[in-house]
């Protein structure tokens, strides 16, 4: 009697070591999946941080420190997918038309980013932000939803593209063009007028 009582609790307790041995087998397996398992999606990463400091570059027109975020073959597009630019000719794609816009930059209240990483393994960062611009001539304030999306490779900006609407500031830029046209026309007929008669000289 006493031999079965031990040879049961024998083999219970080998029950028990074997239960706890599968659990703390599949904890492993858990905690192993875990760490192996690459993170597709992040809204906080160095990524993050170079774009918000991109972003901060554009704003505060420090172009040379912009383009060291690039790979020096960074391919950029921007409302299409045909015109490429390089990392050099930011400064002149977004200066070209500051002569008639006396501040701009992207609100801070609206300013998201996020990270992924798609199915090839390519990593992105994804930017939205509201572009703000006040006029000089009539200080006429302008804002623009603006989505870019960054690829990155070792640190590096490699890809770029971006959208938006700009037909507001060049219909407006444009109208300003033309009433400069209109005034210097006036003003070259005026001129002309007051030339004197060779009759009164």
């Amino acid at each position: 009697m006493n031999f079965s009582i031990k040879k049961h609790d024998h083999l219970n307790h080998k029950i028990v070591l074997s239960k706890n041995f599968i659990l703390v087998l599949c904890l492993g397996f858990i905690m192993f999946s875990c760490q192996e398992q690459t993170i597709r999606y992040t809204q906080n990463s160095k990524e993050i941080e170079t774009v918000k400091q991109t972003i901060s570059h554009y704003d505060l027109n420090k172009w040379d420190s912009l383009v060291l975020n690039y790979a020096d073959t960074a391919k950029i597009y921007y409302n299409t997918r045909k015109d490429v630019l390089n990392p050099k000719e930011l400064k002149t794609f977004f200066t070209r038309n500051d002569s008639y816009i006396s501040t701009r930059a992207f609100e801070d209240e609206s300013r998201e980013y996020e990270m992924i990483e798609d199915n090839n393994g390519k990593i992105w960062v994804n930017f939205w932000g509201l572009w703000k611009g006040n006029l000089k001539d009539n200080n006429k304030g302008i804002v623009i939803p603006v989505h870019i999306t960054y690829q990155f490779y070792k640190d590096k900006i490699v890809e770029e593209f971006g959208y938006w609407n700009s037909a507001e500031l060049t219909n407006e830029i444009q109208a300003i063009k033309n009433k400069k046209i209109e005034l210097d026309e006036i003003d070259a007929i005026e001129e002309i007028q007051e030339i004197p008669d060779i009759d009164e000289l």
